[in-house]
């Protein structure tokens, strides 16, 4: 992807290495035991021992029972201070996202103006190890994520590292597609299919709402090639882009990722598609360059 001299976004919130450390210190949290600590002579817990650890629990956004297990934790139960000597904000990986996300900026006014609305643009959060974030707190394995309660995306950037070494979808266009696809949750946040679907799950069983997840997933897919479609036309793309997007969307489909993990497959757990389905959808929305080509709602799976 041609993406070096081109506009990049203020719309990014960098926070590598700002969280990294636990606010207690390098040790982590220890919880005080002996006279006048939480712990009571016989090893037991007293109630304001237990009221103190609600009340850390409720400020760090973890679960209370990591503290009742006692001794000593970081924010993400260990390994986090490696994490926290990353690249400075305006290293090179920061400057790709910065450029991708204005792309999409770019492809989505245009797209939103041409329909006469407003688009609002979202943060993008660079974050090391975890994150704190409206939906809550979530560490580097969640992987990328949108977040609608505070239109966020959030992206620890070693995920790109794990793209390349883990899954085998290596490539600028490849990691701009998975920026494109969060992007795309975003738009669909705009134009309420995500508070639709949010409603909709409460009343739904696990397999119900997996099933309707993937139609989510797969019309995020879409308008990433809806995006690259755009992006084409503006003749960024170069030879090669585009199967890798295709490679990356094929290698984190769920029957892929579950083949890989466990050595089967469970069809009722999927909650983002299968290869064949991604890569389709994707594929989709870039051949057409059309929104209106990405109902996933209405199509048969």
């Amino acid at each position: 992807m041609e993406w070096r001299g081109r506009r990049q976004s203020s719309n990014v919130e960098d926070r590598r290495g700002a969280g990294g450390r636990s606010p207690f210190g390098r040790g982590g949290l220890r919880l005080p035991a002996g006279r006048g600590g939480v712990r009571r002579a016989g090893g037991g817990i007293g109630i304001g021992g237990i009221i103190l650890i609600l009340i850390i629990s409720w400020i760090l956004g973890i679960n209370p029972l990591t503290l009742l297990s006692g001794g000593d934790i970081g924010l993400d139960g260990g390994g986090y201070e490696e994490q926290t000597s990353r690249a400075p904000a305006d290293d090179e990986t920061a400057a790709f996202i910065r450029t991708v996300l204005a792309e999409t900026e770019d492809t989505w006014n245009g797209i939103f103006q041409a329909s006469g609305e407003n688009y609002r643009e979202p943060t993008l959060v660079l974050f090391s190890g975890q994150v704190q974030s409206a939906c809550g707190f979530a560490s580097a394995a969640t992987g990328p994520f949108y977040c609608p309660g505070d239109q966020k995306v959030y992206l620890d950037t070693f995920f790109f590292q794990e793209l390349k070494q883990k899954f085998g979808a290596a490539g600028d266009f490849a990691e701009a597609y998975v920026i494109a696809h969060e992007v795309g949750h975003h738009v669909q946040n705009l134009i309420g299919v995500l508070p639709r679907f949010n409603q909709a799950r409460q009343r739904m069983s696990e397999v119900e709402a997996n099933r309707m997840s993937v139609r989510v997933e797969l019309q995020a897919d879409c308008f990433a090639g809806v995006w690259a479609k755009f992006t084409d036309q503006r003749g960024l793309l170069e030879q090669g882009d585009l199967e890798e997007a295709l490679n990356a969307a094929q290698q984190i489909g769920d029957d892929t990722l579950q083949k890989r993990s466990q050595g089967y497959v469970v069809p009722e757990s999927f909650n983002h598609g299968t290869s064949a389905q991604r890569m389709e959808w994707f594929s989709r929305g870039f051949e057409s360059g059309d929104v209106n080509a990405c109902d996933t709602f209405s199509a048969d799976l």
